[in-house]
Order: C-alpha cells, then sequence, then structure tokens
C-alpha cells in the first residue's frame, strides 16, 4: 500500500510542478513527500476544476486526491484546498529558502502549512493562522508531527506577528494589511491574493526594500480565493476588477502613503501600486501567467 502511495505521490508531484513550469526540484520533492490523505479528510470527496460544480468521487481511493483538482473542505462555503498547480507556482516565485520563517495565512486543514514546512526544513519555522477554530484544530492534529509549526487558531492580521522572511496568504484582500508588511524582515516578502471576495483578481508578490520606501511589486497571475476577514472593500473590489481588465502584468512597486502620479496602475486608501520600477532592487520572478482558485 505505501508503495502506491508513493507512486501516486511521485506521479503527483511530477505533474504539478510541469504544468506550473517549474525548475525547482525541491518543490516537486515537497510534494511527492507530505501525503494529502490526512488533510483531505474521509472519503468519498468532492472535487472540481474551479468554477464549475463539484464531482463527488466513486468511493475513498486515495488515488482521486492525487490530481491537479480543487479538493473541498466545506463545499456549501466553496472552501477549498486550493489548486495544486497554482500553489507550486507561486511557492517557486516565493524562493522560499531552508531556515527561513514562514507565515502562513489561512492555513484550512494545514496541506500547504507542511508543503512549506517540508520547503523550510527542520531549522526554519512556519506559523499558520486560520481564523475558523474546526479547521483550526484539524490543521494542528495533522501537523503534530512538525516540531517547527505552530499553529494559530485566530486570525492572521494582528499587530503582534511573529517576524518574518516570508506570508503567504491563502484568502482574498482588497488591499495589503499594513500589519504583514511590518512583520516582514529586510528582503523579505509577502504574496498575497489582491482578490477580494468573489473578484478574480492576482496574487501580488511584494518585498521590503533594503533601502528607500518603494517596494518592489509583480503579479504572479491571477487567482481567486475566500475572503480574508477584515480585509474586504465593496467599493474597492469594484475598482479592482475593473483594473484587471488591462494592465495589471506591468505593475512593479507598491508606494504608501504618498500620494499617486501618472504611472499609478491603481490607488487604494494609503497605498497605491505603480507600473515604475524601484531601481536598485533585483527581482527575479517570471511574469508567465498563473491562474489558481482556493
Amino acid at each position: 500500500m505505501e508503495d502506491r502511495s508513493e507512486k501516486l505521490r511521485a506521479f503527483f508531484a511530477k505533474l504539478i510542478c510541469t504544468a506550473a513550469k517549474l525548475g525547482d526540484p525541491r518543490i516537486e520533492q515537497a510534494f511527492r513527500a507530505v501525503q494529502r490523505e490526512p488533510f483531505a479528510g474521509p472519503g468519498p470527496w468532492l472535487l472540481t476544476l474551479g468554477g464549475h460544480d463539484y464531482v463527488k468521487t466513486p468511493d475513498d481511493d486515495p488515488a482521486f486526491l492525487y490530481q491537479n483538482l480543487l479538493l473541498a473542505l466545506d463545499a456549501e462555503r466553496s472552501l477549498n484546498i486550493g489548486m495544486p498547480s497554482a500553489h507550486a507556482y507561486w511557492l517557486g516565485a516565493s524562493e522560499i529558502r531552508e531556515g527561513e520563517t514562514v507565515l502562513q495565512i489561512g492555513a484550512g486543514t494545514g496541506y500547504y502549512t507542511a508543503i512549506l514546512a517540508h520547503l523550510v526544513g527542520a531549522n526554519g519555522r512556519v506559523h499558520a493562522f486560520e481564523i475558523d477554530e474546526g479547521l483550526a484544530a484539524r490543521a494542528s492534529d495533522n501537523l503534530k508531527g512538525l516540531p517547527h509549526v505552530e499553529v494559530h487558531a485566530k486570525s492572521g492580521v494582528t499587530s503582534d506577528l511573529p517576524k518574518a522572511d516570508l506570508i503567504y496568504v491563502c484568502a482574498g484582500a482588497a488591499q495589503p494589511a499594513r500589519e504583514w508588511l511590518e512583520a516582514l524582515r529586510p528582503s523579505g516578502r509577502l504574496l498575497f491574493p489582491l482578490a477580494p471576495e468573489s473578484v478574480l483578481g492576482g496574487m501580488l508578490l511584494i518585498g521590503r526594500p533594503t533601502q528607500g520606501a518603494i517596494w518592489p511589486a509583480k503579479f504572479a497571475g491571477r487567482a481567486q480565493f475566500i475572503g480574508c476577514v477584515g480585509l474586504q472593500d465593496e467599493e474597492a473590489g469594484h475598482r479592482l476588477k475593473d483594473a484587471f481588465a488591462d494592465g495589471w502584468e506591468s505593475v512593479r512597486s507598491l508606494h504608501l502613503d504618498n500620494a499617486p502620479d501618472q504611472t499609478c496602475w491603481f490607488a487604494g486608501d494609503g497605498w497605491w501600486l505603480s507600473t515604475a520600477e524601484v531601481e536598485g532592487e533585483e527581482w527575479r520572478l517570471s511574469t508567465a501567467p498563473a491562474e489558481g482558485e482556493t
């Protein structure tokens, strides 16, 4: 049975990393190492391509879990374990290194938390925040064998966040939370869906500048997520929906507090995204599109 599980995971990892056009073998190894069964719960399961109805698997054969599909945790709330190839792409864009500290906002039952834990290694640290108490309890149980992971059953939008090298957000927001930006160490990265509830937005990667006040930023493809509590704005959501109709690929920087200029792609309350590059800040993020939903 273990041989079959290993075979399924090996094929699954190769499949999704090929779909994500990744060349990082560490990400493939992480997806190969982490079993999906504990995080999915007992079968049969509900799967979907995203934007389509759920399809129920015939039984609880774990082979059904190793597909590049959304896996329902709570179908009534459209709460899923997100698209594997999209997360593989975003993890590659995040450039996670061994020994780093990662904050995950919106852990669900902990599947991608376990992937993050594998990538940072035993000398790293993962803090997983999940506001839903039931999901947080399941995540804590699923991850209890990983001493370098801590699950926090509370909102990840709080002023007492641990300092981090990467903040990986799995819930859509209408703006970057100042709490996330302030928690980043120098050269740290924030990856979050600039995608309010019901809006197909984009996965925005922001870097903390080593000097100056302008933050380098790029979109790592389109994304749609369940909404992050406390970071929704209906009016901004309508404007973002219109903004994503054109030019999102040209975003190169985030500005805070100062007035927008002619390079502005979108302006929020106290922040705006610009098409102007940040001098002196290196970015290696591919602009190849990736689409995902959770």
